[in-house]
């Protein structure tokens, strides 16, 4: 018998009912989450442990680079984390326009590379929420990273169709082909770079990152092949507490980052599908799955036509989510054919998430004010994303 490890077997999931839940792509990470939560930790530091360690297993879908957004319910609020990147502070119309030409214009390379958010937005999130030592949370990540871990099905695919794209970036063979080809499936990878760079952060906190040692680096490395990132650029990033974006669908409350986040796109159709007749057909139909296809087609041409940066948006979030005007977005699917918006779908890219929730007594330090005779569901929602 030849075990096929493309994997294409069913496999079944059962429900599973308890108290705290980290849910992740990942195992190894889920693990992390939930040491961290033995070891007395809350939603947000098992969010921050099982965030690092998705950057060791799943390294094409996000990395220290990433940026992140996050949801946070402490219990009594609903609160929003965008630590996504700015532009270096280089980047304006003309710096393209003398570099490149419109049909030349990079997808990869360090012209392509915002100022990285994800560390950051860790450290807000536990200096406002954290209950464990921040070092704590690094070290299953580092040790794995150290150590090695099994390449899963999955994962091995991803990687494999990555090399194509990012094989000649500088650092990728590297670091990510040391054999001169992708890790299969089964194999055991080590990543000690990543591991001495976790290690850092561990130890000196995010600031290492965009004041220290590593921003030393990545701004060396940015200058070394062309990008316009500098010292000054880390040094200056901040991440933002928002005030989430929600829509109601189906008697549930459904809560987003606001833009610049894209998180619009799944609230707008939200709204599409209330005056859609998706309710006259099973969920796993294949009218269900086109009627939700073509109501995020157009939620996202409405996305890549006005969202941007908050400060040079021309259309406000209320306007792109007014019933009215989602009313006569939804006029234009049809139960017969697909349409063809151009540019209404995403492009590829890398993205993970993760949730973590704990049922427990004043779970978060903003819940200290909880009735301790009552019990409070915390969670964390984040999402990393290159």
């Amino acid at each position: 018998m030849t075990f096929n490890w493309t994997n294409p077997y069913l496999s079944t999931r059962a429900p599973i009912f308890a108290r705290n839940i980290v849910s992740t792509s990942h195992p190894l990470a889920a693990q992390a989450g939930l040491r961290i939560l033995q070891q007395g930790g809350n939603a947000v530091d098992a969010t921050i442990a099982a965030a690092a360690v998705m950057t060791i297993v799943e390294p094409v879908s996000n990395g220290l680079g990433s940026d992140c957004f996050a949801l946070v319910w402490d219990g009594q609020s609903l609160q929003g984390l965008n630590a996504s990147g700015s532009a270096p502070q280089a980047w304006d119309l003309n710096y393209f326009n003398q570099k490149y030409t419109p049909g030349t214009r990079p997808k990869r390379g360090f012209d392509t590379v915002t100022i990285p958010g994800m560390v950051k937005g860790w450290s807000l999130l536990h200096e406002r929420f954290g209950r464990l030592p921040w070092q704590d949370l690094f070290s299953s990540a580092i040790d794995i990273a150290k150590r090695g871990f099994m390449v899963t099905p999955v994962v091995a695919k991803k990687w494999q169709l990555a090399v194509p794209e990012l094989h000649n970036q500088p650092g990728f063979k590297e670091h990510f082909m040391p054999f001169g080809r992708a890790p299969q499936t089964g194999e055991r990878f080590t990543i000690p770079s990543i591991a001495k760079t976790l290690d850092l952060i561990a130890k000196e906190g995010a600031d290492c990152f965009y004041q220290g040692e590593i921003a030393q680096h990545i701004a060396r490395f940015a200058r070394e092949h062309g990008g316009a990132m500098t010292l000054d650029d880390l040094s200056n990033y901040s991440a933002l507490w928002v005030e989430p974006i929600h829509t109601s669908y189906e008697g549930y409350e459904v809560h987003e980052i606001p833009p610049n986040g894209q998180g619009i796109a799944a609230l707008m159709a939200l709204g599409i599908l209330k005056h859609c007749p998706i309710k006259d057909y099973a969920v796993d139909s294949v009218e269900s799955l086109h009627l939700q296809i073509e109501a995020m087609k157009l939620a996202f041409f409405d996305v890549y036509q006005h969202v941007a940066d908050p400060s040079s948006m021309t259309v406000s979030v209320e306007q792109l989510l007014d019933e009215n005007y989602l009313k006569e977005r939804a006029k234009l699917i049809s139960l017969d054919k697909a349409s063809t918006l151009k540019g209404s779908v995403p492009a590829l890219g890398g993205t993970i998430y993760l949730t973590v929730a704990v049922d427990i007594l004043s779970d978060l330090k903003s819940g200290d004010s909880l009735s301790r005779g009552s019990m409070s569901r915390t969670e964390t929602r984040l999402i990393q994303d290159i």
